[in-house]
């Protein structure tokens, strides 16, 4: 008997009290506060009732109000009425389950079945689904993070007990103008026909909710929907995210000329901020064999190249997507291969190199410029350099997160690092090309190109997944 209790709680702990405990205390996969300058978002859940909701929609178009209702579904669907008033004056609609359960006590697919069904019957009375969801009690189990991927989870940062009747509306009042503030989201009901519920409670709230909007429209705050909310509080966030990237990236360059002063790279022709830079080294690694039968072993001589991050950089910033980002990438690369050859061929210490070298991430399309791709070989090189050119594009470009239906495999083979080889010959035939004929027969090179430039540009905006 004590073993089967102890199991009863080990899976009760792990199914629901630490997901919800997570949840509620850090905001894992929820929103719960929003970041805003003078919005709020008022949320009402177990409705909709007969007698109060109607009131409560009277109240919020009297002070040009938007809210967001979280229904229950069996209470939608005797009512659907009143859904479509909420639909019309411009209020969300969220999912509060068919019935008013915790999903501890229920079975992942029975809380599935529960949220389809409400989504049903609020399509059905608006003609559209619903995407956001509060599980009663702000309580969720560990399958809901995956079960209800297609959803947002929607918590809130203030509730005031104002389901029991005996609070009463002027200390109600109190407790909201605590909240008072932008950013908040507010937690009320609008039905008291749920379990430890004052039916007659939803009363106190109006009363109470009359003197917070009165209030806060003097103070010029506005109430908006949870989309907005969540909208607005992404903005302000990436205006964050931006000051701290600029901050990271001013870091990162300067340890990058650090870096070029320690291993004394040399720049690439005379823009001041240059394509490459490079340095001739001794080659370490695995022998490899070029498609000419030539290769490079270890210890012979090679041209180290290391592209220009404060270029990558300023490419990014400046690119509207990451096709365009891939674009020019590949351009700077086509136009800067004929200095490099030139200065090779002038550098006394590269005389005795075999190939040029480097190691990144955005590989593809690189063999249409005459460059050999290879695979680095599995060890603590190949790990540690992935995780540095990873967390190189996180910080210096604009990439985005990789999206959910792309095939895994293609993802993993984008972000690992490939070896670049340019054999001696190929490098000597771009130090022959004039600019004047580079240009003519860009439109050429840049058409056979292009056709990997989509794969090229996909591998750039993976890397800050």
């Amino acid at each position: 008997m004590e073993n089967l209790f102890l199991w009863g709680f080990y899976v009760m702990t792990f199914y629901a009290f630490l997901p919800g405990l997570i949840s509620r205390t850090f905001g894992f996969r929820v929103f719960k506060r929003g970041r805003t300058e003078r919005e709020i978002a008022l949320t009402f859940d177990d409705g909709p009732d007969p007698q109060y909701t109607p009131q409560l929609l009277d109240l919020l178009a009297r002070f040009d109000a938007k809210a967001t209702f979280f229904v229950v579904g069996s209470h939608a669907e005797q009512h659907p009425e009143l859904l479509r008033r909420m639909e019309a004056e411009g209020h969300i609609i969220g999912i509060h389950n068919y019935v008013h359960k915790s999903n501890w006590v229920m079975r992942p697919r029975t809380v599935k079945r529960q949220i389809e069904r409400t989504n049903d019957i609020i399509e059905q009375a608006t003609g559209k689904r619903a995407i956001y969801y509060r599980p009663p009690w702000g309580i969720v189990n560990v399958f809901d993070y995956s079960n209800l991927g297609y959803l947002h989870i929607i918590l809130w940062s203030a509730l005031f007990g104002d389901w029991r009747k005996r609070l009463g509306a002027e200390r109600l009042k109190k407790r909201m103008m605590k909240k008072l503030r932008p950013g908040e989201v507010l937690l009320l009901h609008d039905c008291g026909r749920t379990l430890g519920a004052d039916q007659d409670a939803p009363r106190n709230m109006l009363i109470a909710l009359e003197s917070y909007l009165e209030e806060a429209k003097a103070r010029g705050f506005q109430f908006v929907g949870i989309d907005r909310m969540i909208k607005l509080t992404d903005v302000q966030r990436s205006r964050h995210r931006s000051i701290v990237k600029r901050f990271a990236i001013s870091l990162w360059l300067m340890w990058e000329q650090a870096f070029h002063a320690v291993f004394r790279l040399k720049k690439v022709g005379e823009s001041e901020i240059p394509a490459f830079h490079y340095r001739v080294t001794k080659y370490t690694g695995e022998p490899v064999t070029f498609a000419n039968g030539k290769g490079v072993n270890k210890g012979d001589d090679i041209a180290e190249i290391h592209f220009d991050n404060k270029l990558l950089s300023s490419i990014a910033a400046t690119s509207k997507s990451p096709l365009a980002t891939g674009l020019r990438l590949i351009r700077e690369v086509e136009n800067a291969l004929p200095a490099l050859a030139n200065q090779l061929a002038e550098d006394a210490a590269a005389q005795s190199i075999k190939a040029v070298y480097g190691v990144t991430m955005i590989h593809r399309g690189a063999d249409r410029l005459g460059f050999e791709v290879f695979q680095l070989p599995e060890g603590w090189f190949k790990r540690s350099t992935q995780v540095y050119l990873r967390l190189l594009m996180k910080v210096l470009t604009n990439t985005k997160q990789y999206k959910a239906g792309r095939i895994k495999a293609a993802k993993t083979e984008m972000v690992t690092p490939r070896m670049l080889f340019m054999p001696l010959e190929r490098v000597q035939a771009y130090a022959t090309v004039s600019m004047g004929k580079l240009h003519e027969e860009a439109g050429r090179l840049s058409e056979a190109v292009e056709r990997s430039i989509v794969s090229a540009a996909d591998d750039a905006a993976s890397l800050g997944t």
